[in-house]
């Protein structure tokens, strides 16, 4: 089933309390996607994201060089294939194809969405001035993406050192908030 269009507005919904996401980026030859947990919402709208990419990895520099990437939102049954991108390299391998997954044009950037993901984020480089200082991006989501037809995704949550969390029941609770 195709992705449909997200609101902006939503995206918060998809990030909190801080999924695994692939990021992926253009490359000069090829795309590269790779994984991050350090991410967190800054603003609803425009939804801005914070995160901070270690400066020895490869997405760093397609990055920079880029100014764009895209966050998607694996679930549980992609964990093989996030930790694989984690343990390896895009500077010499085909990660997307290594990893059997599907690259598809995004409509506002050049990086790929990852088909198999549960939602995808276009993004651009809003700032840059923690960067040098702490690695950290702040992005603009310039458009979001979401499979509808997943109702309660299991995403997974890196706790580090190869232990994940995998997201569980989904609860209501009365909210002020819309």
């Amino acid at each position: 089933m195709p992705k449909k269009s997200l609101p902006l507005s939503q995206v918060y919904r998809l990030l909190e309390p801080g999924p695994v996401v692939l990021v992926s980026t253009a490359g000069p030859t090829r795309p590269n996607v790779m994984p991050m947990s350090w991410h967190t919402m800054m603003e609803f709208e425009p939804p801005l994201i914070g995160c901070v990419l270690s400066g020895r990895n490869f997405t760093f520099s397609l990055l920079k060089k880029s100014q764009e990437c895209v966050l998607n939102v694996p679930t549980v049954e992609l964990a093989k294939q996030v930790v694989g991108c984690g343990n390896t390299s895009g500077r010499t391998i085909d990660k997307f194809e290594k990893f059997g997954l599907t690259p598809v044009a995004a409509s506002k950037v050049g990086a790929p969405l990852v088909d198999e993901c549960y939602a995808s984020l276009e993004c651009r480089i809003a700032d840059t001035k923690l960067v040098a200082t702490y690695n950290f991006f702040v992005l603009e989501v310039v458009q979001a993406w979401i499979d509808r037809s997943r109702k309660d995704p299991r995403t997974i949550h890196h706790r580090g050192k190869g232990w994940f969390m995998v997201a569980g029941e989904t609860i209501k609770l009365a909210s002020k908030m819309k």
